[in-house]
């Protein structure tokens, strides 16, 4: 058959291919190669026209819990009066006392004494030496981070409005471009997530925004030149001092969210988006398609909650707790100024006829008034103004003691005492008594920095593919530098579970990966801990816990008890039994080489006599070297054998 070789219309049969393919297909072939490109994009503007939508849904439903944060900064910023008096106080005094404030900062400092360091536990032998590994390389990642000053912030934002969001991301600009791990702390008002939900984790959708200057915007993604401006929501803003412009600004939105790939896993996509136009989208990339952004397949994103609400991911803080007691303390203050005031301020009862020149009276300037006419108190008599009673002297301290109470604030806390109690070591017990709602609250922040290092674990198994060079400190003090890629984090291959599997249709290789346990110590303890913690350490010297003679009965004694570094001190004591043993043993072998000298027949030193022989032909000596033989751990044996002289050596 001829395909040029033209019909009676003057058309070869090539021309007819278009049409029947066309036909066939319900395409052309140009036609399906755009349709194709067309749905490998899933995320289009369609896509971010109801991403768009479901933000705006989740804004309205956050709008309560915005108002509440915008008004409990204006309390933390003694601005309540704002709150208070809706304006409408005219000139009536207005006191701001800094109970409330003074109780946070109280509890920040608490914070502060407790900043957190990360120990990871392997689960399995073969994982000590990454685990080891990883435990001194975690901090130095967080220090490059200046993650002390996200860990304050978010230890203020969690006292004032009783959650903190954290951020643990993969940020390719760092390190040069080789990208590392970056947490970052977020306001509440820049995120937003599905209504309803109690776990971060089980929202169908997260929103992270940001307001950025179109110029830059534009400087970086020279495609959007022209297309920026104009916000998909209105950001809830603070009750600022300055001036705040953004309208050369545009939203940038994080839109994070979980989907099933082919294989029924559930993956975490991540687009990047402006207006309608789309900056980054992992589910249109090849590379992230199957897999999705991050391999941990969670939102990037920690929430620390202080106390908790039913039907939420986030809760109320001290704030929330506070400022009705703090409200009545200054209203109650603002009557007794008054009264001070009025009292100060005297006013008269005056007849018409009085006879005074009323603008020489009030001039306080003015030496000498004039008056027609006799002045008594019939004509001029003050206002007496009633002192304020005792009860409402006694609300407003009640009010204190409240405030106190309420937010574990007592005075003790604050380094007073009360009740005849001077001693220091009584103080710090009181003290430290006083603070099981910190030691609670920090504990709930460690459990969030767990999770946070997890993510970090989990972002260094998926990106660390070159060597890196880590300075860590060593366990004698002094620095020490380390090598580390994720190779020995990747999973071994799992065998198939019969021969055969392999070559089966939809047989897929799995791994096992290894697994760590993460224990989060204090970092810097507050000053009523080391006291404690030397206080111990002497009285176990004292009661002779570190003899080496009393060892069976140390050991005996630590594993009734609990305090940290116990094993430490475990390690030292059974270390110590050990070298006695060793010193014994070589003593007994010396004095075996020197009877096989014949040096036997000298009278021993100190006052030791010879060692007598026993029934059955045995020497108190055997006796003791078979006894501190049996009583020796592996750490003595290897001491005792490199000891041991080698009588054959040249």
């Amino acid at each position: 058959m001829d395909f040029n070789t033209p019909n009676s219309k003057g058309k070869t049969i090539r021309d007819y291919i278009p049409l029947a393919a066309k036909k066939l297909f319900g395409k052309t072939q140009p036609e399906a190669e755009n349709a194709e490109a067309t749905a490998a994009e899933v995320i289009d503007k369609k896509a971010i026209q109801g991403a768009a939508e479901t933000l705006k849904k989740y804004k309205d439903g956050k709008r309560k819990l915005e108002d509440r944060i915008v008004e409990d900064e204006q309390w933390w910023k003694i601005r309540h009066w704002d709150v208070i008096g809706k304006g409408e106080m005219g000139d009536r005094p207005q006191p701001a006392s800094a109970w409330l404030f003074n109780s946070l900062t109280g509890k920040h400092a608490d914070f502060a004494d407790n900043y957190p360091e990360p120990n990871v536990l392997p689960r399995e032998r073969g994982d000590e030496e990454s685990a080891k590994i990883l435990s001194s390389i975690l901090p130095v990642i967080y220090e490059r981070n200046n993650y002390e000053k996200t860990y304050s912030d978010a230890a203020w934002y969690k006292l004032k409005h009783g959650v903190a969001a954290k951020g643990v991301f993969w940020n390719t600009e760092l390190e040069d471009g080789l990208g590392d791990v970056d947490t970052q702390f977020i306001d509440l008002l820049n995120i937003f997530w599905e209504p309803g939900i109690t776990d971060i984790q089980a929202s169908r959708n997260l929103f992270i925004v940001s307001l950025k200057d179109n110029d830059l915007i534009e400087a970086q993604y020279p495609q959007l030149k022209g297309k920026v401006g104009g916000k998909i929501i209105d950001v809830k803003e603070y009750v600022y001092d300055d001036t705040v412009d953004v309208t050369d600004k545009s939203l940038v939105i994080d839109w994070y969210y979980k989907k099933t790939n082919s294989a029924g896993k559930t993956v975490l996509h991540f687009c990047k988006f402006v207006g309608s136009e789309v900056l980054f989208a992992s589910e249109n990339n090849p590379e992230y398609a199957e897999e999705g952004f991050y391999n941990h397949g969670q939102y990037p994103v920690v929430f620390d909650i202080l106390f908790p609400e039913e039907g939420t991911p986030v809760g109320f803080g001290y704030i929330s707790v506070m400022k009705s007691p703090q409200m009545y303390i200054d209203k109650l203050q603002q009557v007794i100024l008054e009264n001070a005031i009025d009292a100060t301020n005297v006013r008269y009862f005056a007849k018409k006829n009085v006879g005074i020149n009323i603008d020489e009276f009030k001039d306080k300037s003015k030496r000498i008034v004039w008056v027609e006419g006799d002045i008594n108190e019939e004509k001029l008599k003050p206002i007496e103004v009633p002192q304020v009673g005792g009860n409402v002297l006694n609300a407003l301290q009640m009010k204190i003691d409240e405030l106190k109470e309420t937010s574990s604030n007592r005075d003790v806390s604050q380094g007073g005492t009360g009740g005849g109690v001077t001693s220091g070591a009584a103080i710090a017990a009181l003290q430290e008594a006083g603070n099981k709602q910190s030691r609670d609250m920090i504990a709930a922040s460690y459990r969030a920095y767990t999770q946070e290092c997890y993510l970090a674990i989990e972002l260094i198994r998926q990106f660390y593919d070159e060597t890196r060079s880590f300075r860590i400190t060593g366990e004698t003090g002094k620095f020490e530098f380390v090598d580390f890629s994720n190779k020995m984090m990747q999973g071994e291959a799992i065998p198939p579970a019969y021969a055969g599997q392999e070559a089966e249709q939809g047989y897929v290789q799995l791994f096992k990966k290894p697994v760590y346990d993460i224990v989060i110590k204090p970092q810097r303890r507050s000053t009523y801990s080391k006291l404690s913690q030397n206080e111990l350490a002497k009285e176990l010297y004292g009661l002779g816990f570190f003899e080496p003679q009393r060892a069976e009965q140390s050991l005996t004694a630590l594993e009734l008890m609990d305090f940290d570094g116990i094993e430490t001190v475990k390690e030292r004591v059974q270390n110590g039994q050990t070298l006695l043993n060793v010193v014994n043993q070589l003593s007994q072998k010396l004095m075996m080489i020197e009877g096989a000298m014949g040096l036997a027949s000298q009278p021993a030193q100190n006052g030791a006599e010879k060692p007598r022989a026993t029934s059955g032909g045995r020497t108190v000596a055997k006796s003791q070297k078979q006894a501190q033989e049996a009583t020796l751990t592996p750490y003595g044996e290897r001491l005792a054998k490199r000891a041991n002289p080698d009588m054959n050596a040249q």
